[in-house]
């Protein structure tokens, strides 16, 4: 995949991982990832804020998983299980949580 770099010399990639080391940034970013609905579009931006927040070799030693698997299972083809998914967000300090959709009018 081709870097491009911005007129300041930094990458797409770097100034969004940069961004995402704050903890408001990031949770804003899942969110916004969640609603688009698309499991590939989650997948990578917990991938993204995992790598800014923790690191992907810190993050497989804390949740007892592969560093491997865990790439494997944040890539676009990932399929995590809610178990592990929920070893992650807990590692990153978020909750999963349900909540009751506002139905429009019928």
């Amino acid at each position: 995949m081709k870097t491009v770099k911005s007129s300041l010399g930094v990458s797409h990639q770097e100034w969004l991982i940069d961004n995402l080391k704050d903890r408001k940034e990031a949770e804003v970013y899942l969110n916004a990832a969640l609603e688009d609905g698309d499991k590939r579009i989650l997948l990578k931006a917990l991938r993204n804020v995992v790598e800014a927040q923790v690191g992907m070799s810190k993050m497989a030693t804390k949740t007892k998983l592969t560093r491997e698997g865990l790439y494997r299972m944040l890539s676009e083809t990932g399929n995590p299980g809610l178990d592990s998914l929920e070893k992650i967000f807990h590692v990153l300090g978020y909750d999963l949580l349900v909540r009751r959709r506002e139905l429009a009018h019928r």
